[in-house]
């Protein structure tokens, strides 16, 4: 009889647990549940079961269930687009976003590839300014020049975007932007159409009758904490994509229109604490055209890549945190209810509603000056149903981070489909090789129950999942660099 190895001398957690597995546990399996995951830095555990049957004959024709794994659960990827969580996970979501984007740019993925011939425009929109910021400028050489402060900052000065005089900026002003981005946003493209109709001496209803204007956007935060948007702008026929659009509409016409939807796209908030305040674009704006053919300074590819980049970024580039801070037990109110239905402080944050107290984050004043006005605005009675405290760690921002218009291009959801009817033909495939029965040749009914246990790895598979993402990245780094001995 094998006797059970003495592992007490082991220090490393992780360690002690990849020996146990490797002894108790099929370590094969294992190993292939990890490596299926890709690096996923924290997969979902799951608890259940799916039965696939033969509706014809009752057959069961192939079964799973998560407690014939060695741990008694089965892992899969947590999907997260953030690279701060999920690296792994990110490039995914990124690579979706880049061919997304490109099939809206050239065609492919049942967009008809005339599209390259539309007028298109990178257009991008920014934040007005909330008082003066440390910054970098340049001359019309591209070589830098002072600042307002009289020094020349480095391209990694921690100081850029920071403001010059924190006593005067305006912290509530640049939340509140943050908070209605997604609405200006909105309200823009709006403005757009309207704006566009009157450049060209038209009714709006003649215009639609004539013309679609499709789009996709994301969002990305500047140094000083404020987003501002990318957005591919096409025009198109009435029937969208497959349809050439007008002679008039040119890239000019465009040009010209996101200038007047910039100057009147307007939202207006009112409140007892601060005032009525005017939430509006600032007056830097780019409208860039898009080349075609490759010999322009922004092609299809280098917009979709460019895209695809921020569409996986969020706050943390600013120097906040990427982690809600609402405390969960009381749910950011600093009191839960006690079964006498009176409210109790709540004792995990000391009734202050922070999982961690703001003062003590390790984030420079400004950034945390943002959050602390994010959480101070969010329990205003006004701006209540902002629920600005719950973005505070976003500096208010609540929107999303990329969007498109219906007609622009694919989804994100089609790309996924088609990826999973992949490995669905490959799993058929296989079964076909072994003789057994396919849905070409039969009728598949498929009955499941999944419970979510948890999220993350045991310490052994950690280490296996560390191992993982090492390969990974190497083989990534001698596809790009090349193999020297080869």
């Amino acid at each position: 009889m094998r006797r059970p190895l003495d592992l007490r001398h082991v220090v490393s957690p992780g360690l002690r647990d990849l020996i146990e597995l490797a002894n108790t546990h099929d370590f094969d399996r294992v190993n292939e549940q990890v490596r299926n995951l890709r690096g996923c830095t924290r997969p979902v555990n799951l608890h259940g079961w799916t039965v696939t049957t033969d509706q014809a004959t009752k057959e069961v024709v192939r079964s799973y269930r998560s407690e014939d794994e060695p741990s008694g659960r089965l892992l899969t990827v947590c999907g997260n687009r953030r690279a701060s969580r999920c690296p792994a996970c990110s490039r995914v979501y990124a690579a979706d976003t880049y061919h997304l984007i490109k099939a809206g740019l050239s065609g492919g993925k049942n967009v008809a590839e005339t599209v390259r011939d539309h007028p298109r425009a990178f257009v991008t929109l920014t934040a007005p300014s909330f008082g003066p910021v440390h910054n970098r400028p340049t001359t019309d050489a591209g070589k830098p020049r002072s600042c307002a402060c009289g020094d020349t900052h480095a391209e990694d000065a921690p100081e850029l975007g920071t403001p010059l005089n924190p006593s005067t900026y305006d912290y509530a002003g640049a939340v509140l932007w943050n908070a209605h981005a997604g609405q200006l946003w909105a309200r823009f493209t709006t403005y757009l159409r309207r704006a566009l109709a009157e450049h060209l001496g038209m009714t709006q209803k003649a215009l639609t009758a004539a013309l679609r204007v499709s789009f996709a956007k994301v969002a990305e935060y500047q140094k000083r904490g404020l987003v501002h948007f990318h957005a591919v702008i096409r025009f198109d026929g009435p029937d969208g994509h497959t349809t050439e659009p007008p002679a008039w509409a040119t890239f000019d016409a465009l040009n010209v229109a996101v200038g007047l939807a910039v100057e009147r796209a307007r939202l207006t908030i009112d409140s007892d604490g601060i005032g009525e305040r005017g939430i509006t674009w600032g007056d830097r704006y780019k409208v860039d055209p898009i080349s075609a053919l490759g010999d322009g300074e922004l092609t299809d590819a280098k917009v979709a890549g460019y895209v695809a980049k921020y569409a996986t970024k969020n706050a943390e580039g600013t120097g906040t945190v990427d982690r809600t801070l609402i405390c969960r037990p009381c749910t950011g109110r600093g009191y839960v209810r006690g079964p006498d239905r009176f409210h109790d402080r709540c004792a995990d944050c000391d009734g202050t509603g922070q999982a961690e107290p703001i003062k003590a984050l390790p984030v420079q004043h400004h950034v945390r000056q943002m959050i602390r006005t994010a959480w101070a605005l969010g329990h205003l009675p006004e701006f209540a149903e902002l629920k600005l405290w719950k973005w505070a760690h976003m500096l208010g921002f609540r929107g999303h981070f990329s969007s498109k218009s219906r007609a622009y291009s694919t989804t994100l959801g089609a790309l996924r489909d088609v990826r999973r009817a992949w490995r669905l033909a490959q799993a058929e495939a296989t079964r076909t090789r072994a003789g057994l029965p396919t849905a070409d040749e039969t009728t598949l009914v498929t009955a499941s129950s999944w419970t979510y246990l948890s999220s993350g790895y045991r310490p052994g598979e950690e280490l296996l999942a560390a191992q993982v993402r090492h390969d990974i990245a190497h083989a990534q780094r001698i596809k790009s660099e090349g193999d020297p001995w080869l």
